[in-house]
């Protein structure tokens, strides 16, 4: 009960913050959203999109999943979260921009790469994960000698960059990033350094972000 009742009393200093005398930050988000950017990040507790960015409520439209991933459209199968998501966000919302979040030590990568994805008497993470599949191959092929970490951060990014191929193959994304009102990043956060870095369609490569 210690983690609840340290929740609840979060939820008091931001309700002081956000709805207390003289605060007004809320008064326009009460009648709607309207982020300009959404963020796909993982399910990892140390990977806050909110808390990475320093942003306030409202600033950002979230989906976090295993691995951060983006599966490729289709329209038939099973209830697609993420690909509902993703159709409110650019369809109803407006967004400018998608932003694919990874990071260093993800859990879902790493049961991957090791093929220990799911558990007895379930599949849910294994066909999920089953989406980052030919990441895996590519870094296998690509890196076959190299050692677990490795093959591990280059799973991690190749997977971003599959994302980003997969966002590209629902209709409305890719007619709205070919007339230029939508872009599509792919951002990978290193716990261990503290560092973000984002991948650069001309070098071929993740590159520490810059600051503008």
């Amino acid at each position: 009960m210690k983690d609840i009742q340290r929740f609840i009393a979060g939820f008091r200093t931001f309700q002081e913050s956000y709805f207390g005398a003289g605060a007004d930050h809320f008064e326009p988000l009460k009648e709607g959203q309207s982020p300009k950017t959404m963020i796909i990040g993982c399910s990892d507790s140390r990977v806050d999109p909110a808390l990475l960015t320093n942003c306030a409520p409202g600033d950002i439209f979230t989906v976090r999943n295993v691995a951060n991933l983006v599966p490729p459209f289709e329209e038939k199968g099973g209830r697609h979260g993420v690909s509902a998501a993703l159709e409110f966000a650019v369809c109803h919302l407006g967004v400018e921009h998608i932003v694919v979040l990874g990071h260093s030590g993800c859990g879902g990568i790493k049961a991957l790469m090791a093929g220990t994805c799911g558990c007895k008497g379930g599949g849910f993470i294994s066909h999920w994960m089953s989406i980052a599949a030919p990441a895996r191959e590519r870094v296998l092929t690509e890196l076959p000698d190299k050692e677990p970490g490795l093959q591990q951060r280059a799973a991690e990014q190749a997977a971003i960059l599959l994302s980003l191929e997969n966002l590209r193959s629902f209709p409305w994304i890719d007619q709205r990033v070919a007339s230029g009102t939508l872009s599509l990043h792919g951002w990978y956060f290193d716990i261990t350094a503290g560092e973000l870095l984002e991948y650069q369609q001309e070098g071929g490569c993740f590159e520490p972000v810059k600051s503008c």
